[in-house]
């Protein structure tokens, strides 16, 4: 590993969200909160003083990243980028224990929307802007904020990075140069949060609020800025507004960047979308019949209304909340359940396996059973009419092993604290899988907060793990990342 590039790019990373918490200032001037104001504006200072010595290191020209330097970089940089961000929140005393305070901050930038408040409407608006802000700077990625702000050293930097951070089982660029693509999903995330605050603007919904909740159906976070979420609007309009949005961030950007060039039949040959659409309809559909049957709603609309959003909410990791989906009937939940492992599409802002990897494993599983029948057969996995290369499906089969291990290993932990099944089991679901609510203690109308210090701890390396789907974060403490060649 090259520890002077990976050390320049922190410092680099570190610049930009120095930068970044200049805006919860200006939030604060402008509502005029000028103790908020100080706090946000002396981290940017000390972020900055921090940064500064590592974008002295002189580096080697021919020197390259190499892809242990992206999985490195990928890794540290959310780790401190997340420290840093919740100095705001533990300084400025509105959330007083740093344990609180760096679960928050690592909810927020992963895109989890677990949180330990059980107040938000407490927060400053300072604050709750910046809250809100970690999920649209970590929904698309830090590093692809990075390399669309910032310069690129090396050719092959921005691709290492970009492969080290971005959720799924492939990442390929959408123009041959990859800071341009980077621009270009930003372009298209930054266009589509812009749609959103109109139609919510629409809606009644205030500015600050539409901002903030724009920004976390973006990132499909989830925190919100009233106790009650979006349901304290009581609109149909605006749930259905974030509901079509949060499937929107949930589906692969480079089909909006399919939209933008006119190709049309990528659209229509992407089994990846079609199971995605088709799953979050059939959910529904089930949800309703079954919250009907046992009398939780008085008719079909409120079902579909309510059902919707919930499903919409889970499938794509985003966290929000308009019922307390614990008092539904035992079948509604296990689909929700089931949804959290699922998760949104790769290449889009949501959390979860993806659907390709899921896609992925039920060809494999088809072609072993058919390769039982037919000893002498070829089968090979295909998907889109491509043929999925046996690295790619090796490679999922062994995420498939690290998740179940580190899922396993995270509820035994949890379950120290001694609460019900339900809590531990969703807790590590809901974070690892960066979704948010949970049932049971952790449920939509509760927090994190009765949890023990080992439990947060616990969860914020689960959430990690899951925004960087595992591996960086695990190689980062294997001994030979640090060696400087490998023979």
């Amino acid at each position: 590993m090259n520890k002077r590039v990976v050390w320049r790019t922190l410092s680099q990373i570190m610049l930009i969200e120095a930068a970044l918490m200049l805006l919860p200032a200006v939030i604060s001037l402008y509502f005029k909160d000028f103790r908020t104001l100080k706090v946000f504006v002396f981290m940017s200072v000390i972020t900055t003083a921090v940064a500064l010595p590592g974008l002295l290191v002189k580096q080697h020209e021919k020197v390259n990243m190499t892809p242990r330097d992206g999985v490195a970089v990928a890794a540290l940089s959310w780790i401190v980028i997340s420290f840093f961000g919740a100095m705001p929140f533990y300084i400025s005393g509105q959330i007083p224990r740093l344990i609180d305070a760096v679960f928050e901050s690592i909810s927020g930038f992963t895109t989890t929307g677990a949180s330990i408040l059980n107040d938000v409407e407490k927060l400053t608006q300072g604050m709750m802007f910046w809250r809100c802000f970690t999920h649209w700077v970590g929904g698309m990625g830090v590093l692809v904020l990075t390399i669309a702000i910032l310069p690129s050293d090396k050719k092959s930097s921005s691709l290492q990075m970009m492969r080290a951070e971005c959720p799924g089982p492939t990442v390929e660029k959408l123009v041959p140069k990859g800071k341009s693509s980077a621009l270009i999903l930003y372009v298209i995330y930054g266009v589509l949060t812009g749609i959103m605050i109109i139609f919510l603007l629409a809606g009644g919904m205030p500015l600050f609020d539409s901002v903030c909740h724009a920004m976390g159906t973006a990132g499909t976070g989830g925190f919100n800025v009233k106790n009650l979420g979006v349901g304290h609007y009581d609109s149909a309009y605006l749930e259905g507004v974030v509901t079509v949005f949060m499937i929107l961030f949930g589906i692969n950007f480079n089909i909006y960047y399919f939209i933008l060039m006119r190709k049309f039949i990528g659209i229509w040959k992407n089994t990846e979308l079609k199971v995605y659409l088709s799953t979050i309809i059939v959910s529904i559909g089930l949800i309703c019949a079954n919250t009907l049957a046992y009398g939780v709603y008085p008719n079909i609309s409120k079902a579909f209304r309510y059902a919707s959003f919930q499903v919409g909410s889970i499938m794509t990791s985003t966290g929000y909340s308009t019922a307390d989906f614990d008092r539904w009937p035992e079948f509604s939940k296990m689909i929700l359940l089931t949804l959290m492992f699922i998760g949104a599409c790769a290449g889009s802002t949501g959390g979860g396996f993806k659907v390709s990897r899921v896609i992925i494993l039920a060809k494999t599983a088809k072609r072993n059973l058919r390769k039982l029948l037919h000893p002498k057969s070829v089968n090979l996995v295909k998907s889109d009419d491509k043929t999925v290369d046996i690295e790619t499906v090796h490679n999922v089969s062994a995420y498939l092993i690290i998740y179940l291990l580190i899922f396993v290993i995270s509820m035994l932990l949890v379950s120290l604290n001694n609460f019900d099944f339900a809590t531990s089991f969703s807790s590590v679901m809901a974070c690892l899988n960066n979704i948010g609510p949970g049932i049971s203690r952790v449920g939509p109308a509760l927090s994190y907060a009765e949890l023990s210090d080992m439990s947060k701890i616990v969860l914020s390396i689960d959430m990690l793990l899951g925004r960087l789907e595992c591996l960086p974060l695990l190689m980062l403490a294997a001994p030979s990342m640090w060696v400087k060649k490998l023979y």
